[in-house]
């Protein structure tokens, strides 16, 4: 009978214990459930009971315990990116790349012309509303992600092989950032996209060194239309010039010809005029000064009479030269 009344007491105190930890347990989870912080890059969107109620800021904030209110952190402020056919490693974003596996399924592609191509992009985004992503679509980054792959699959599979892989990558990346924006517009998913870039787009393993080949003719070809062009550019003004000394060379000869012409018209003219004035004088004086041009380059002269018979002396008519050597 004392044994039975001396175990009551200890099993009300091990009672009273446990209650004790257990309401200090729910206390500090009380505690520790209403208080959280939210970091400086992000939002966090405040549900109580699944039901939206309001939007915190950066720093500690509180909210209901014991999973009455729910705070799940956006990054708002934050460039995120995703990437497709690789991954980089030390990402902390679980939707930026996929399993080894299916980036070798990401990357194959098919162009227009039906050739395989081995394509690798990164997608770079940034949340706008932290409402519209979280409420407005189920799973928005898998959303975001295949709706990346399809519209890059699209875009690629309306060019050529060459096209891809050499001159349209601009265009490529422009296009599908467009097509992209579309869609999550169209969604109202609260996501901006910022830029597709082209990482990797080569051949498939098997058909490499025929492209390459082909590369390095398309290169050695524009080598040569660039050294050409260069020549082009080099022997072309040079030969302007030369044509345009030319013309106006004959433009002065022309204009020395036109001005000797018209000294000649006005000399004649003066001539004329005084030939008509007095013909015998001026019929002597042509024929003499025609004499005095005629005779200094006919070197030794000898003058006869109208008959023939006598020889008149000799007269030394030209330069002091030819009197010298007439000597």
């Amino acid at each position: 009978m004392n044994r039975r009344a001396s175990s009551a007491p200890q099993i009300d105190i091990s009672i009273g214990k446990l209650a004790g930890g257990l309401l200090a347990l729910l206390a500090i989870w009380g505690i520790t459930s209403s208080v959280y912080t939210v970091p400086v890059d992000s939002v966090a969107i405040v549900t109580r009971f699944g039901n939206y109620v309001r939007q915190a800021d950066r720093g500690f904030n509180l909210k209901l315990p014991l999973g009455i209110e729910e705070a799940t952190i956006v990054p708002t402020r934050r460039q995120m990116k995703m990437e497709f056919g690789f991954g980089s490693e030390g990402s902390t974003n679980r939707y930026q790349s996929s399993s080894w596996e299916e980036q070798k399924f990401e990357q194959n592609m098919v162009t227009g012309d039906l050739n395989a191509v081995l394509v690798q992009w990164v997608v770079q985004y940034t949340i706008q509303d932290a409402l519209s992503y979280l409420f407005n679509v189920h799973q928005p980054e898998e959303t975001l992600r295949d709706a990346a792959e399809a519209v890059m699959r699209s875009v690629i599979g309306d060019r050529t092989v060459d096209e891809v892989i050499t001159v349209g990558k601009d265009e490529i990346e422009r296009e599908a950032v467009e097509q992209l924006r579309e869609i999550t517009q169209s969604y109202d998913m609260g996501i901006a996209i910022d830029l597709v870039q082209l990482r990797f787009v080569d051949p498939p393993l098997a058909v490499q060194p025929s492209f390459n080949d082909v590369n390095k003719a398309q290169q050695e070809r524009q080598q040569k239309i660039n050294v050409a062009q260069r020549e082009y550019e080099t022997a072309v003004p040079r030969m302007k010039g030369t044509a345009q000394k030319m013309i106006n060379e004959a433009l002065g000869y022309q204009s020395k010809r036109i001005n000797e012409a018209e000294g000649d018209v006005a000399k004649f003219k003066a001539l004329l005029t005084e030939y008509q004035r007095s013909p015998e004088i001026t019929k002597r004086r042509i024929y003499l000064e025609t004499l005095g041009e005629v005779l200094p380059s006919l070197g030794k002269k000898v003058i006869i009479d109208e008959s023939g018979t006598q020889a008149l002396p000799l007269l030394q008519l030209g330069d002091g030269n030819s009197k010298g050597k007439s000597k």
